[in-house]
């Protein structure tokens, strides 16, 4: 059931109306914080494509290549199972999962834009060991430190975009952090499909994440900090100023009161890690930076994407094919997301994440179906060029599913619901979380698929289906309802309501 909140006699009112406007300045300085989201979008897409590069696979990982060609095995679910090449995959994301909680301090003691400078220049140097790797131990390095970097990005970039943006907005804005991994995914899928044709051509699509990299690294120097983060370093008379910019108007009393007024409780917590973790206050906020990010993962979505090409040439396809088939999926994931920046401030969270998990599940199913099918359990065979075709439209189905749900909403509701005094350490819990999961589903999804074979896309359809249902028993509706105000919607959900007490003035409409 969803909720709202309406005042009562006497009570605040959690709809605020903050006079203001949509400026270009905040579109502008979102825009390009949002591009902290092409480093995360590149390394996924860019990863997998030169997997399957037969030159990578046969100057790192001979015996890959022998069974990828047949040489040694005819098992088409079997050919990549190697723990070492999915650790050079997956290893990003170890480190991206330690680098949050560091970048958890740096963004609440030196500021939201100086983590996204750090994470860009980290992540540049990650990219050119990577392109310049003559032996595992570079490119496992360099894959560190690329994961350094996505960590601190991913820290604070969805940190920055939900306390620039406007709240009637927040949705849309927030969302552009999706929407540029997925344009990041598209773009490395470009460049494999190109530079599979080249001699060492591995070398370029590693080497050139250095340009996204550079890219926020530049935005890190020149974005603008956040009120917020002014209001709680003590500079009032600044953050008033940015506040009247970022808004477009002089009248900003009634919003700039209460950011000072969230600063000040905030401020009295001198322990967040504590208070997330054992304040009943907060147990809605910490379930979901535990919850969100981990579903997230277990929907099989970063399988496809980083996996896709790997994937598609298990399934039969050729290399120039499979290439083409991930290019294919990229671009659906990148016109999806603007489903999701359309809807989520007009239909409201929960109404599409309860449909993209539909979809997921139903296109889990069939694909599962399809790859049984054609496959059985020995996992030989080959596919024809009209069952590739429909093969690669539920796989795009699935993503399409995802890329206007779990995608970009995942990350903007743990953004908007937590609290100042708790924000920079609920959203490192996210972080680290999403890059575990990334990391397992990564580490084992080769094994898994060697071993469960097409039971496993089953595996991941029944995970749609209780992620789905989690949401639609534990989650209130979130649109609408200015960030600093968020709190006052548990102690009125009839989930959560048993949890919090119910604070006064504030009363509960069914919607």
């Amino acid at each position: 059931m969803a909720v709202g909140i309406v005042p009562s006699s006497g009570g605040i009112e959690a709809g605020k109306d903050y006079p203001g406007e949509t400026t270009m300045y905040v579109i502008i300085a979102c825009i390009v914080a949002a591009m902290g989201g092409l480093i995360f979008g590149y390394d996924i897409g860019i990863s997998g494509g030169v997997t399957s590069m037969t030159p990578f696979l046969k100057s790192f990982f001979p015996s890959v290549y022998r069974k990828e060609s047949g040489i040694q095995s005819s098992n088409q679910y079997c050919k990549f199972d190697s723990q070492i090449l999915t650790l050079f995959t997956s290893s990003l994301y170890i480190a991206a999962l330690l680098a949050s909680f560091v970048a958890s301090w740096i963004t609440r003691r030196f500021g939201r834009t100086w983590t996204i400078f750090y994470g860009g220049l980290v992540f540049v140097v990650g990219a050119i060991m990577n392109g310049l790797a003559q032996n595992i131990a570079m490119l496992i390095i360099g894959r560190l430190l690329l994961g350094v970097g996505v960590g601190f990005a991913s820290q604070s970039v969805p940190l920055y975009l939900s306390e620039m943006a406007p709240y009637k907005m927040r949705g849309a804005l927030n969302q552009m952090f999706q929407l540029f991994i997925t344009v990041g995914i598209l773009i490395a899928n470009v460049l494999n499909y190109f530079t599979n044709r080249m001699e060492n051509g591995w070398r370029w699509s590693l080497g050139l994440a250095a340009v996204p990299g550079l890219v926020i690294l530049v935005g890190g120097i020149f974005l603008p900090e956040t009120p917020n983060f002014l209001i709680d370093r003590n500079r009032s008379e600044e953050a008033k100023k940015r506040l009247q910019r970022i808004r477009g108007v002089a009248n900003v009393d009634e919003e700039y009161n209460d950011l000072v007024a969230a600063s000040e409780a905030s401020k009295k917590v001198t322990d967040p890690w504590h208070r997330l973790f054992f304040d009943r206050k907060y147990r809605p906020q910490l379930t979901y930076s535990v919850a969100l990010p981990s579903l997230q993962q277990i929907t099989g979505i970063n399988v496809v994407m980083f996996y896709a090409p790997v994937l598609f040439k298990t399934l039969g396809f050729g290399g120039d094919a499979s290439l083409m088939s991930a290019l294919i999926t990229g671009g659906v994931n990148v016109l999806a997301t603007f489903v999701a920046i359309w809807l989520a401030d007009r239909k409201g969270r929960r109404t599409l994440f309860l449909a993209g998990g539909i979809q997921m599940f139903i296109s889990q199913l069939v694909v599962g179906g399809l790859i049984w099918y054609k496959f059985k359990w020995s996992g030989e065979g080959n596919v024809s060029g009209a069952y590739a075709i429909i093969v690669v439209l539920f796989i795009c189905a699935f993503v399409t599913g995802f890329a206007y749900s779990w995608g970009p909403l995942a990350w903007l509701v743990i953004s908007e619901i937590l609290p100042l005094e708790v924000r920079s350490a609920g959203q490192s819990v996210n972080v680290s979380l999403n890059m575990f999961w990334t990391f397992v589903i990564g580490q084992a999804f080769l094994i898994l698929l060697c071993h469960l074979k097409f039971l496993l896309f089953f595996v991941f359809a029944i995970c749609v289906l209780g992620m789905s249902l989690f949401i639609y028993i534990t989650l209130p509706e979130t649109k609408g309802i200015p960030i600093e105000e968020m709190s006052r919607i548990w102690s009125l959900h009839s989930f959560w309501k048993k949890y919090i007490p119910t604070e006064d003035g504030v009363k509960l409409e069914e919607i």
